[in-house]
Parts: C-alpha cells; sequence; structure tokens
C-alpha cells in the first residue's frame, strides 16, 4: 500500500522573520484550519450518506473514477440510444448502452488502487451492487450505474458544491488578505 500524501510540516512554512514571515505563517494555519473543516464536513456526509460505511464511498468513487474517462467526453442520455431511435428500449438496453461509453474496472483493479485487501474488496463490491450503485456484468466488469450518478451528482451540485466553493472563498480572501 503506497504511503499516505501527509501535507508538509509547519516547520516548512516561511521563517518568522519580523512581520511578514508570521503574517505567512498565521495564514498557512488559518488555511490548513479552513480546509480541515471543509474535508471533515465532507467526511461526515459521505459516512451518513452509506450508511456509515466509508469504504464503500472509496470504492464507489474508485469505481466511478475508473469509468469515468468516456463521461469526460459525454454520453448519450435518454431519448436517444445513438443508433437513432427513440428510446422505447428496455432498461437492460439502456444499461448496456451506458457501459459500453465507460471504461471497465474490476475488484483486482480496484484492490490495487486502494490499497485494501481483495476480500474486502469484494464483499463491498457486493454490497455496492446490491444498494444498486454498480452492476457488475458477465466477464466482471464493474460500472457505476446511472442511478448512482445521479444520486451523487445531486449531492455534489447542491450544498456539498456550495460549501466547496465558500470554502475557496475564504480561503481566496485569506490569501490575498485585506483589500488595500
Amino acid at each position: 500500500m503506497p504511503p499516505p500524501v501527509l501535507p508538509a510540516p509547519l516547520h516548512n512554512a516561511p521563517q518568522d522573520n519580523g512581520p511578514s514571515g508570521s503574517d505567512a505563517r498565521r495564514v498557512l494555519r488559518s488555511a490548513a484550519l479552513i480546509l480541515a473543516q471543509h474535508e471533515i464536513r465532507s467526511v461526515r456526509r459521505w459516512f451518513e450518506e452509506f450508511d456509515r460505511d466509508i469504504l464503500l464511498a472509496i470504492l464507489l468513487g474508485e469505481i466511478a473514477l475508473h469509468n469515468v474517462g468516456a463521461l469526460q467526453h459525454g454520453l448519450a442520455r435518454r431519448g436517444h440510444n445513438g443508433n437513432g431511435h427513440d428510446e422505447a428500449d428496455s432498461e437492460d438496453v439502456l444499461a448496456e448502452a451506458f457501459m459500453r461509453k465507460m471504461n471497465p474496472c474490476n475488484a483486482y483493479s480496484i484492490a490495487a488502487a486502494t490499497g485494501l485487501p481483495r476480500e474486502t474488496v469484494r464483499r463491498k463490491i457486493a454490497r455496492l451492487i446490491e444498494m444498486g450503485w454498480i452492476v457488475r456484468n458477465g466477464n466482471g466488469h464493474l460500472y457505476i450505474t446511472e442511478s448512482a450518478l445521479a444520486q451523487f451528482g445531486a449531492l455534489l451540485s447542491s450544498s456539498a458544491l456550495c460549501e466547496l466553493l465558500e470554502t475557496a472563498d475564504r480561503l481566496r480572501a485569506l490569501i490575498e488578505g485585506p483589500a488595500a
């Protein structure tokens, strides 16, 4: 498992060489506190959203990141299936068309990406499948579902996004300092 990425220690912050060094150090400490507050709120939200099992959130995120390459280029949504016909097709056909546009992954690649034991990943994937947030096709490829994208996309575009933007504004104001 790769070592965790840790923030630079405060002793790497600008030295206290009078008022400017002291001010810079105070700004770094304040920025670290603002970021920590934001991260804790986010982790709590995910913890509750995933039935108090944070590993489910981590695994769903990794699967989504593996799948998302094609999503960045836009997907055909309901109403058109890419072959010129209106969508009167079954949910299975829609799901298959959706999955073809994503990059697949499997339990082994997710275990490698997270550093978690394969058996833990296997059990958590089974739970995510039960919850309807991922599907596994016949050859073991894992895909995030449209319902998971809709649910978590809505979560990210609501209060979580507002909090992130507010945090960014607070950091920007702190770094820029009082208006001259």
